[in-house]
């Protein structure tokens, strides 16, 4: 079974257009970065939602068309979306944890670490005294 491969060579519009197109999201990105969406619709985590669909955006295009994912085997392609949706269930997972965890800690630990051996003494002190 032989596979013949040809290659194929994209004129420098198509290079030009995805670069441009890579340039506009970029822009994109700083500037949603500067709307605080949770404020305007209440949903938390909005921000980091639409800037990991920008930068998903850019990565494909730039595995569609500068490593010319497009125009090979479908087995690439299938790999690479896979690979995708793989990344995607394991930040979903982990993004879930630290919403979960969020405000579970003590305030008081987030200082340096000899403050926070402070309070711990202080703290087993006073678990002792009573």
């Amino acid at each position: 079974m032989s596979t013949k491969h040809e290659h194929h060579v994209l004129p420098l519009k198509v290079y030009l257009a995805v670069a441009g197109a890579l340039f506009f999201l970029t822009a994109v990105t700083v500037g949603v970065s500067y709307i605080d969406f949770n404020a305007i619709t209440g949903i938390s985590g909005l921000n980091l939602v639409i800037a990991m669909l920008v930068a998903t955006i850019k990565g494909t295009l730039v595995a569609l068309i500068f490593m010319h994912l497009w125009f090979d085997d479908k087995l690439y392609s299938l790999a690479f979306v896979v690979g995708l949706v793989i990344l995607g269930i394991f930040i979903s997972v982990t993004l879930l944890d630290v919403e979960k965890r969020r405000g579970s800690y003590d305030e008081r630990l987030n200082q340096p670490i000899v403050e926070q051996v402070e309070y711990k003494k202080a703290d087993e002190q006073h678990q002792q005294d009573h």
